[in-house]
């Protein structure tokens, strides 16, 4: 885990993670999270569960989250007096620029993190500021209490499947109908953990 105002271990890059501040909030929504993918991810459901593989696309996809899709955050998932003390937001700083973010939620009733957001502009890509992020979550988890982190991405999205697998996650669900009715109809959800460590 990096410390408040260090680098990710073994970055020599200078990239500051900290806690997000009310002066973020423009930053963050204004960060860049619209990826390239010559990927995507097809999922089969049956009644005995489901099947993913990773299949080529020809031209690459180009997805650009809509405003409504690109902070879901609020209140971290949390309801209730205790909602601000169970969600939190995690800032990446380059030179002072923010770079990337992680917004959590944590439900006390299973013990789950819920990884709200995770967003790396993309000249960043590739650095470690996901996994750096993800570590600072991960620490919060471990506060809160959690056992395991958790989180939702589209079939659609297979850079970041790939990245959260590196990062020890593992397939736990499908949802075939999540997005019906919004600007990613006929893209899947897929549901991934991982134990807190």
């Amino acid at each position: 885990m990096t410390t408040a105002q260090g680098s990710a271990p073994g970055s020599s890059d200078g990239i500051v993670y900290r806690p997000a501040r009310p002066a973020d909030a423009g930053a963050i929504e204004a960060l860049d999270s619209s990826f390239i993918t010559t990927t995507v991810f097809r999922a089969t459901a049956s009644e005995a569960g489901f099947a993913i593989r990773e299949v080529p696309v020809d031209p690459p996809v180009r997805k650009v989250f809509p405003p409504e899709e690109h902070d879901e955050q609020g209140s971290g998932g949390a309801a209730g007096p205790d909602a601000e003390a169970d969600a939190r937001t995690y800032v990446a700083l380059d030179g002072g620029t923010l770079c990337g973010f992680v917004a959590v939620g944590y439900a006390g009733w299973n013990r789950r993190l819920t990884i709200e957001d995770i967003e790396v502009a993309p000249g960043h890509r590739g650095r470690g500021i996901g996994r750096a992020l993800m570590e600072h979550a991960d620490g919060f988890a471990r506060e809160r209490g959690a056992e395991h982190l958790w989180l939702e991405v589209s079939t659609v999205n297979a850079p970041a499947v790939q990245a959260y697998l590196r990062m020890g996650f593992d397939f736990c669900g499908l949802d075939t109908t999540l997005y019906a009715g919004t600007p990613a109809a006929g893209e899947q959800a897929l549901f991934m953990s991982r134990p807190c460590r």
